[in-house]
């Protein structure tokens, strides 16, 4: 017989009831330590009190009207992304997939509103990781994601990672932008060089193309700034953001700035992005992030994480044979399959989240 949940996901068999700070109680009653975050999405842990106050009083007054109407809280976060970001313009949606949709949908409008309809196609990298829908399986093309659900849309090209030499052999007249995660996550903790980033920007710029960073995973505070695009001191186009900006409230964003800002009405949509709830707990998001003092805190404490990390591979050659990652998003080499070892953290209380190129993800709030 056939599950009521459909079975998209090889679950653990634990049910998790309560949380608080870095920690989860299961039904059972059992402690973990949650180092795994919801995929990088309890930024500020579980049942922070001023999220859950947030909340609660958004939940008391207004949770849903649609985007026919002003939303003030979803202007007030908007303006606050702006003026912490290279973006003029932000786009509200539920999901990190559907913030990547956006982005790609601006980069067609973008080309042609200046009269270059053939400039559509979008060079990823590969061991990326941009969403499940049709479209960003098309723009990863890992084999494994799209099987079963050919034919993928047409207009993605892709190069090796941090390889600037075959990107700008793959540029042509076709093409409309880059797009690239500065850490790929699912594809193993791969930090994309601050040069080659750099290089990045410096080439978009030259051909004409706009630059697209995918930060679902990497933004709200995640690698020790509020954008992970802020360590090569440069600023790309787009930029979609998601997980960790709700602190576990599903909202997605695309920000632009004022020369990508194509999207006009009736152009793009969505019936629950930015609503009153979502925006509630963004909003509240901020508040700890922005706050004096919060990211040189992440960054303390990244560092304390790295070394007593670092300890633990060096100790254990024979499970681990290196780390890389940046801030809060720590890549294990596992030597060892790292599901077994995925599994052996869990039944001892450690909750962490396996990558492609056999890496243990710790990516704790």
């Amino acid at each position: 017989m056939i599950p009521a949940v459909m079975p998209t996901y090889a679950r653990e068999d634990i049910a998790f009831v309560s949380g608080e700070g870095a920690y989860l109680v299961d039904s059972r009653g059992r402690r973990y330590l949650d180092f795994g975050s919801g995929i990088a999405v309890t930024s500020l842990g579980h049942c922070h009190p001023h999220l859950v106050a947030a909340l609660r009083d958004q939940a008391g007054a207004l949770w849903h009207t649609s985007n026919l109407y002003r939303i003030p809280g979803q202007e007030k976060l908007a303006q606050r992304l702006v003026d912490a970001s290279f973006a003029d313009s932000v786009f509200f949606c539920n999901s990190g997939a559907e913030a990547v949709e956006a982005g790609l949908k601006t980069v067609r409008k973008f080309h042609d509103a200046a009269g270059n309809p053939e400039r559509y196609r979008v060079i990823s990298f590969d061991g990326c990781f941009h969403g499940r829908t049709l479209a960003t399986l098309a723009s990863a093309k890992k084999e494994a994601h799209m099987a079963g659900f050919h034919p993928m849309p047409e207009g993605f090209d892709q190069v090796a990672f941090g390889n600037l030499n075959e990107l700008k052999a793959a540029i042509t007249e076709e093409t409309a932008a880059i797009l690239v995660e500065p850490v790929q996550g699912e594809g193993g903790i791969r930090p994309a060089d601050v040069e080659f980033l750099k290089a990045l920007r410096a080439t978009a710029d030259e051909y004409g193309v706009l630059l697209f960073f995918d930060e679902v995973q990497t933004g709200s505070g995640r690698t020790g700034k509020l954008f992970a695009y802020e360590w090569a001191g440069i600023a790309p186009d787009i930029l979609s953001v998601a997980k960790g900006l709700g602190g576990g409230f599903p909202i997605g964003a695309c920000l632009t700035n004022e020369r990508a800002t194509a999207l006009v009405p009736g152009s793009h949509g969505t019936t629950f992005g930015g609503n009153p709830l979502a925006v509630a707990c963004a909003n509240a998001v901020l508040d700890v992030m922005l706050a004096d003092g919060f990211f040189e805190g992440v960054n303390a404490n990244a560092a304390r994480l790295w070394e007593k990390t670092e300890a633990i591979v060096a100790a254990h050659p024979k499970l681990f044979s290196g780390l890389r990652g940046i801030g809060m998003m720590i890549g294990l080499q596992c030597v060892a399959p790292n599901t077994e070892i995925v599994a052996k953290l869990t039944a001892n209380g450690l909750l962490t989240v396996p990558a492609a190129d056999n890496v243990l993800r710790f990516l704790p709030p």
